[in-house]
């Protein structure tokens, strides 16, 4: 069984997709064993608190530099001997070399068909203005390994989602969710567990 940690930032509708593929049996090669956030506030704890997950913060602000950052995050990796960790709307880019000490063992769910809208600068609504304002007819979610590119790492699973007549950037961040990263995020997760 591998020990998954989850590196949130927000609400945790991703975090919440994982722990209910946990409980139905989807995520069966791993146990979510940690979740760290880097906002006190962030809701996902509360998600993480009502499953029996431990938690963690860590804020940027303690810390003189990255380094120290990143550095107290892998303390708490390593002494929770974390194998595999998913980025689920983690708003930090990690260093070089962070996403060396792991390896095709960090995993992020991105909110379009990667090579499109991605990179620094496309996070969260700004991917499906994006793909609006482009006009392309099929977006979706993509699953890949972190290295020390944003969004850059090699791609584990995609799933494509329609763009309808009429939606709005919200519309269609709600429906990338449902019918692509709530379901590839969990899937991928299981992947990478049941091949280290």
């Amino acid at each position: 069984m591998k020990n998954i940690a989850v590196l949130v930032s927000g609400g945790g509708t991703n975090l919440q997709a994982l722990l209910d593929a946990e409980k139905s049996g989807i995520i069966k090669s791993g146990k979510i064993s940690l979740v760290i956030s880097n906002k006190a506030d962030a809701y996902a704890l509360e998600r993480a608190k009502n499953a029996g997950v431990e938690t963690a913060v860590v804020l940027k602000k303690n810390y003189e530099s990255r380094e120290g950052f990143e550095g107290a995050i892998i303390d708490l990796l390593t002494k929770k001997k974390i194998d595999i960790i998913v980025l689920a709307g983690f708003m930090v880019i990690l260093s070089e070399n962070f996403t060396k000490k792991y390896p095709e063992r960090i995993i992020n769910v991105h909110p379009s068909l990667i090579p499109s809208f991605c990179g620094e600068g496309f996070y969260g609504l700004h991917v499906h203005e994006a793909a609006l304002s482009y006009g392309v007819k099929v977006t979706g979610a993509t699953v890949h390994f972190v290295n020390e590119i944003p969004d850059g790492g090699k791609i584990i699973m995609q799933k494509a989602v329609e763009i309808k007549e009429g939606d709005t950037p919200e519309i269609l961040q709600k429906r990338v969710m449902e019918e692509a990263e709530w379901k590839i995020l969990p899937m991928a997760v299981e992947k990478v567990a049941s091949e280290l």
